[in-house]
């Protein structure tokens, strides 16, 4: 299958977390799935999938969602690229980042995790850090506000306000990643609004 893509959404799962910044990854991968109103389905390899197209006759895409913890998410991942036949280079991971600032998203391939253990423990799972990353920005906590209990506290009222847009155009960067490459997605979406 040399024209599948593997979307992966990293998030926590259960309701308890859907709101939170840590699950930003898996909004998106709602949106994408949206867009083409399809739903989430379970699949062996420890996610929830949703199959189908970037447009009808183009490239396929795996929509994922693992149902692991974040800093676990590696297996789910690799059992996916594997059951796929998916290499790294069309293994995209969506995660919320620090240090971007909130309503900006970056993408690159490869490079180290920034202290994101999701991240990690995918590139430990695939054997490599080498796959493509949209990187969703969450900000800073205010203050001295402890990182891990901001990544897993909701989106301010401010924030939420934006929050629709922000999943959108990370939604765009993916589809764009996928149809014309990095660097025409670096290109649109790295630009100031």
């Amino acid at each position: 299958m040399a024209d599948t893509w593997l979307i992966v959404g990293l998030g926590n799962p259960g309701p308890r977390y859907e709101t939170t910044r840590h699950n930003v990854g898996q909004l998106v991968v709602d949106e994408l799935a949206a867009r083409r109103g399809e739903s989430f389905r379970e699949h062996k390899g420890g996610a929830r999938v949703v199959e189908t197209w970037l447009r009808p006759g183009a490239e396929k895409l795996v929509l994922a969602k693992p149902n692991t913890f974040m800093n676990v998410s590696g297996t789910p991942v690799a059992a996916l690229a594997r059951f796929y036949s998916v290499p790294p280079e069309r293994t995209v991971v969506i995660h919320d980042e620090l240090d971007i600032p909130f309503d900006t998203l970056k993408l690159k391939i490869g490079g180290g995790h920034g202290g994101h253990n999701g991240v990690r423990d995918v590139a430990r799972a695939i054997s490599t850090a080498d796959f493509p990353r949209v990187r969703v920005g969450i900000g800073r906590p205010p203050g001295r506000q402890d990182p891990a209990d901001w990544v897993l506290s909701p989106f301010g009222k401010t924030e939420r306000e934006t929050l629709p847009m922000l999943v959108s155009d990370s939604a765009d960067a993916v589809e764009l990643l996928v149809a014309e490459g990095l660097l025409a997605a670096q290109q649109k979406h790295h630009a100031p609004r």
